[in-house]
This record gives C-alpha cells, sequence and structure tokens, in this order.
C-alpha cells in the first residue's frame, strides 16, 4: 500500500500530489496492476486533507487510466508504469543509489542532490512546451 506525504508548502495542490505520488510508485513498481488504493477517509487520516481532494486526485487518475473506481469495493490499480530499467535491481537504479551515497558522503544536503538532479536532468531532458 502507498503511503501519501503532502507538502504543504510546496506550492502544488494536494490532489496533484497524490496523482504525482501514484505515478512514481507505479513507475517504480511499488504499486502494481490489481493493487488497491486506500480509501478517501484513510488518506485524508493520514495526511489531514480533505476526502474530496482524494477523490479529485483519484478521478484524474481514472481519466489517465491508472485506476478504476469499483462501487462498493475501492479503487485499483488497472495497469503499471513500471520499466524493467526502474526496477529495484536494475543497473541504472543501482547506479543511482551509489551516486547518491557519493553524494551524501561529500555532504550534500538533499536539497542540494535535488537542485543538482534537476539541473542536470534539464540538460539532458528539455522541458517541453
Amino acid at each position: 500500500m502507498v503511503v501519501f506525504r503532502i507538502e504543504r508548502r510546496s506550492g502544488l495542490p494536494a490532489y496533484l500530489q497524490i496523482v504525482q505520488q501514484v505515478e512514481q510508485a507505479l513507475r517504480m513498481g511499488a504499486l502494481a496492476e490489481g493493487d488497491k488504493l486506500p480509501t478517501a477517509a484513510q488518506v485524508a487520516a493520514a495526511t489531514k486533507v480533505n476526502p474530496n481532494t482524494t477523490l479529485k486526485a483519484y478521478r484524474e487518475l481514472e481519466r489517465s487510466g491508472l485506476v478504476e473506481v469499483r462501487q462498493g469495493s475501492g479503487t485499483f490499480i488497472t495497469r503499471s508504469l513500471a520499466t524493467p530499467q526502474t526496477a529495484p535491481e536494475s543497473p541504472l537504479r543501482t547506479g543511482l543509489g551509489v551516486w547518491m551515497r557519493e553524494a551524501r558522503e561529500q555532504g550534500l544536503s538533499s536539497r542540494d542532490v535535488s537542485t543538482l538532479f534537476g539541473a542536470v536532468l534539464g540538460e539532458y531532458y528539455p522541458p517541453t512546451p
């Protein structure tokens, strides 16, 4: 089961944070086809967001074809976004883990790493309009 974390200072609406966290969990293989998402009430209790915020996120995920709402049963994952390159044992992920350990040993904070990663990411994957 995915555990949502809402960053209130991010400037990103809470429902979009939920959408992004589900998408990330799907890409990383933490969620798979058939998995059940927590109820809106469970998410509200854990994150202190209004249940309607979660329902809005789930509707967005449903429009994207990632989840299916089954009346009386819950919200279920309908497809995965995971690729072999993002699996825990993949060479790319292992290499990134090695790099992260080196960055931490060099004294970089998580914010430093995020900034550096974002800068390099932008060099290789320019933003699309």
